[in-house]
């Protein structure tokens, strides 16, 4: 807390008990005083303890710098605040002392400097304690104690908390009793396992070994209902307990994690990021929106300067009250984002997925596969969307009236394209069929013949009127998507099936999703309170006579085509495009993609090296459906 003794008291150590008094009268000498203090030249100014021997002006920087404690000495201005007035040779004057104390508290308090008359020395300050705060001693310093503020929750779209205290259980040793540390410790990493729980417990036996008498070693804290899954197992441990209390937290491990983050004891990063306003042992956001919004949740906490006085507190001279923090409002829908969390736990691979009310364009669900994630993908990705973009460039089409859904499309099996050959999934060839079951079955040869008639200003069109690649502000960082400028024949023959240069997020891909089958864009909304200030713009009508035959093969796409699996799905019919989006040069590695919409929800299902969409983003998505409709 200290930042050097000039900064709190500007004083110059003399030399014995003499200093130079030039002054007239008591009010010059107090002003010397205050301006020495001030301006670290104490020169003019001589010192005398209560009882009336000389003092030397080190030794009152020592008493100064010790009373100080820690209040942030750097922040301390003192002031004159009213007459000196003189009795026989004693003077006395009131002064005032302002501190700034961490978060920008301001505490100030008036004072009172006792001046005394020696002969022909002049005036001199009397030193006591009292000077720097009325109560203080020899000996005594100012400590400052804080008061952590409630922490606000972040709320759901029904204003419901979703992080709320929940039971869990601490499995903990109890040194003492521990009788054979390998074995337990493979007994707990295999009972951790069953509630997919990896942890390295290498240091185990030095913990142990070193852990002071009478205490406990804490492994692991999960939630009740984890532990009961693995009760059994972890009770027959010797040396096992489990303590049990309460913890905030959000309806599972998994739940939106990657967004929503984490609360934590701060870390020294933290503290030293703060400006004053955190200390060691609070708690602060880390990741999602608990990092994004921590201020706002954190409030301010509640701060106290206390004597501090022979390792005790006996009285507390100035305090503040903590002021809660703020919620924070989101579109989450618990049950929603629930169905999706359990949809892309059971996927091995990475996998995100989007769920967007149609009517609203609310963000229901952000899950990341299969653990919750710390990337928040779903949000900010930026990969190729494969087929899936298929419904972009098949609506730019539409709308430039260079094909109908029932005009003939020859589907090779290949075709070159400014010095590229592209071809189809499994070297599928249609021959010249409908362009709807071009759609449908995925044929990208199919686009890249119709890609000249669509043009880059097409593309581009079609992609604006989805609103990818414009500037959204959710209140959390997210991607719109970047879709390719198509300013080659190649590229934009690639781009026509979502290869190439296009990036998107599967939140970009949910909202066009959304766009489609809303027949307008409305950017989606995630973050309600505070209110992000620079939503985009909402987008004019889809041309109906585009927009109608698109969603059309879209329904087809599962009645008979790639996403068939989802054609039996209980519920309001299911509409979709699959993908599948080659990643990286040399690689037959591809990610898989779903999009569609059931009923008012549309959703984004992307599934890293997942191969075709319907081999891994299908099967997610109709877990996903089969969970909301259950």
């Amino acid at each position: 807390m200290r930042r050097g003794l000039a900064a709190l008291i500007g004083l110059v150590m003399l030399g014995g008990g003499a200093a130079a008094c030039g002054s007239d009268g008591p009010g010059d000498t107090l002003d010397d005083f205050l301006a020495g203090w001030r301006s670290g030249d104490m020169s003019k100014v001589g010192f005398v303890t209560a009882a009336g021997a000389p003092m030397k002006a080190a030794d009152v920087t020592t008493e100064l710098t010790g009373l100080a404690g820690e209040l942030p000495v750097n922040s301390l201005v003192v002031s004159r605040s009213g007459d000196t007035k003189e009795t026989g040779e004693i003077a006395t004057s009131a002064i005032k002392i302002d501190w700034t104390l961490p978060g920008g508290v301001l505490w100030s308090y008036p004072s009172t400097v006792r001046l005394t008359k020696r002969n022909s020395d002049g005036w001199r300050v009397i030193w006591e304690p009292s000077i720097v705060q009325k109560d203080l001693v020899g000996g005594d310093k100012l400590a400052l104690r804080r008061v952590a503020a409630e922490r606000a929750t972040i709320l759901d779209g029904a204003g419901k908390p979703i992080v709320t205290p929940r039971p869990v259980v601490t499995i903990a040793l109890d040194p003492v009793k521990v009788t054979d540390v390998r074995a337990l410790t493979a007994g707990l990493t295999a009972a951790l396992k069953k509630i997919n729980v990896t942890l390295t417990l290498k240091d185990l036996p030095a913990r142990i070994k070193k852990a002071p008498e009478n205490s406990r070693v804490d492994i692991i804290t999960v939630r009740r209902e984890d532990y009961l899954k693995i009760r059994s197992q972890v009770r027959s441990l010797p040396g096992t307990t489990f303590p049990e209390e309460q913890r905030e937290l959000a309806p599972s491990r998994m739940f939106a994690r990657a967004l929503l983050g984490t609360v934590d004891l701060a870390t020294a990063e933290d503290i030293d990021r703060s400006q004053n306003t955190l200390t060691q042992g609070e708690k602060v956001g880390h990741g999602g929106l608990q990092q994004r919004y921590d201020v706002k949740l954190r409030g301010t906490a509640g701060l106290s300067v206390v004597i501090r006085r022979g390792g005790e507190d006996p009285a507390q001279v100035y305090s503040t009250k903590p002021v809660p923090g703020t919620p924070v409002k989101t579109t989450i829908d618990v049950r929603t984002q629930t169905a999706a969390d359990q949809a892309t736990a059971a996927e091995k691979q990475p996998s995100a997925l989007v769920a967007v009310r149609i009517s609203d364009s609310a963000v229901l669900a952000v899950s990341n596969g299969p653990d919750g994630g710390s990337d928040n993908v779903a949000l900010t990705g930026k990969v190729p969307p494969g087929s899936t973009f298929k419904m972009v460039s098949a609506l730019g089409l539409l709308q430039k009236k260079a094909v109908t859904p029932d005009a003939t499309a020859d589907c090779p099996k290949s075709i070159a394209v400014g010095g590229k050959t592209f071809k189809n999934a499994n070297d599928m060839a249609l021959g010249k069929v409908p362009f709807h079951t071009d759609f449908a079955k995925s044929c990208n040869t199919a686009f890249v013949n119709l890609a000249p008639k669509l043009g880059a200003d097409g593309l581009k069109t079609a992609a604006a009127s989805l609103g990818l690649g414009a500037e959204w502000d959710l209140g959390v960082p997210a991607s719109s998507g970047k879709p390719s400028p198509a300013d080659s024949p190649a590229e934009l023959a690639q781009a026509s099936f979502g290869q190439g240069q296009t990036a998107v997020s599967p939140l970009a891909m949910a909202g066009a999703t959304a766009s489609v089958a809303r027949g307008k864009f409305v950017q989606p909304k995630l973050v309600l309170d505070p209110a992000p200030p620079k939503p985009a713009a909402e987008g004019s009508a889809l041309d109906k006579a585009a927009v109608d035959p698109l969603r059309a093969m879209m329904r087809e796409v599962v009645t008979s085509g790639t996403g068939k699996a989802l054609k039996s799905i209980k519920g309001k019919p299911v509409y979709g495009k699959t993908g599948s989006a080659e990643f990286a040069a040399g690689s037959t590695d591809t990610h898989s993609w779903f999009v569609g919409w059931q009923g008012d929800i549309a959703f984004a299902v992307m599934v890293q090296k997942g191969g075709a969409g319907a081999e891994a983003a299908v099967p997610v998505a109709s877990r996903f459906l089969t969970a909301l409709n259950a």
